[in-house]
């Protein structure tokens, strides 16, 4: 399909650049079965039926946004620095992530770069604009040091209209975030708190945790003019025995896998069989879907608003279709929902 076939227009202030709070009071866009339902995520509980397998990606972003200065030797001897900003993307080796950087034509393989007192040397520059860095600190002991110098990374999109500030460390992370590892939150379980979660098991509805560590690839830009010419991005994720055993439990008996986010479900749809069969999984996975892609495992996905032209808008009209899901954005944009990270959520069931 054409790139522009997944356009639309999106007025600024359409763009949240704040949560709302109490965190599930957004509002919530119901929509399939051709109709579309304005209510509040505090509602999913009777969106839901009992018997129904909530999914949510426990990853935990990490400060991972990092001002340096690029070093290299002169035509004196003498050093030569230039201010650069890392923001890491995939983590290699105990000490080695690869990064996109900004400015980043200029750099090279052998360039030195100090982040504070944390040192990286640039090893590869991958044609996919990626630059692979080697840190001078390995495992805890690079994840201390990040910890310490580095920023939540905002999604460009607010970074541009404000800086980074220590609200964001809590605003910019889910309320059961687990594992450490993702640069990007998986935005759709931003809306949840404690008392939405136990009012979910209440009513019957089980709770389930994979892990899928997003990567700073989500916000890029698709530049292909045709969307069987872009190339994703991989990133690290894992399904246990327990969990696959439990979500195939619960289709077996009749419920449904409700996804909270594009990440666990492109994380299960990576981990099923064609037969709808989940097993476990330990790996990377660059999975791109569009319309066409015929769903394994996932019968529901609540998830944000999205950028217009990108993977994950691709993703969602594949989900519930390309014409559904212009009509739903419109009728978003219209009546005034939040978008992006820190705006509202819609609740989709498959086309």
């Amino acid at each position: 399909m054409k790139t522009s076939d997944f356009d639309f227009d999106l007025p600024e202030e359409r763009i949240a650049l704040r949560p709302v709070e109490p965190r599930d009071s957004a509002r919530l866009l119901v929509v399939g079965g051709g109709a579309l339902d304005d209510r509040i995520v505090r509602d999913l509980p009777d969106l839901l039926q009992p018997g129904d397998a909530l999914v949510f990606n426990d990853t935990r972003v990490i400060p991972a946004r990092l001002s340096g200065a690029r070093t290299r030797p002169g035509p004196d001897g003498e050093a030569l620095s230039v201010a650069v900003e890392a923001t890491l993307h995939h983590r290699d080796a105990a000490d080695v992530w690869s990064a996109f950087m900004k400015p980043g034509k200029r750099l090279k393989p052998g360039d030195r770069v100090d982040f504070a007192d944390l040192t990286a040397v640039i090893e590869a520059k991958g044609e996919d604009g990626l630059i692979t860095l080697r840190f001078d600190r390995s495992g805890p002991a690079l994840d201390d040091a990040i910890r310490e110098i580095g920023v939540m990374p905002l999604p460009p999109y607010i970074a541009a209209k404000r800086a980074e500030d220590d609200r964001d460390r809590s605003d910019y992370q889910t309320v059961y975030a687990a594992h450490d590892g993702s640069v990007a939150a998986p935005t759709a379980g931003l809306h949840f708190t404690p008392g939405l979660l136990d009012a979910l098991r209440t009513r019957g509805i089980s709770t389930h945790a994979v892990t899928l560590h997003v990567g700073a690839g989500t916000f890029l830009p698709v530049k292909a003019d045709d969307t069987a010419d872009h190339k994703m991005h991989s990133e690290w994720g894992t399904v246990s025995e327990e969990t696959a055993a439990s979500l195939n439990a619960v289709r077996a008996s009749g419920g449904r896998i409700v996804c909270v986010g594009t990440t666990s479900l492109r994380l299960l749809e990576s981990a099923a069989t064609p037969d709808g069969v989940i097993h476990p999984f330990h790996d990377d996975t660059a999975i791109f879907i569009t319309p066409g892609y015929r769903f394994r495992a996932v019968d529901v996905l609540m998830t944000n608003f999205h950028l217009p032209k990108s993977t994950l808008f691709m993703l969602v009209s594949a989900f519930t279709g390309l014409e559904t899901m212009k009509t739903a954005y419109a009728h978003a944009i219209q009546t005034g929902y939040r978008f992006y990270s820190y705006g509202d959520g819609s609740l989709l069931f498959r086309g």
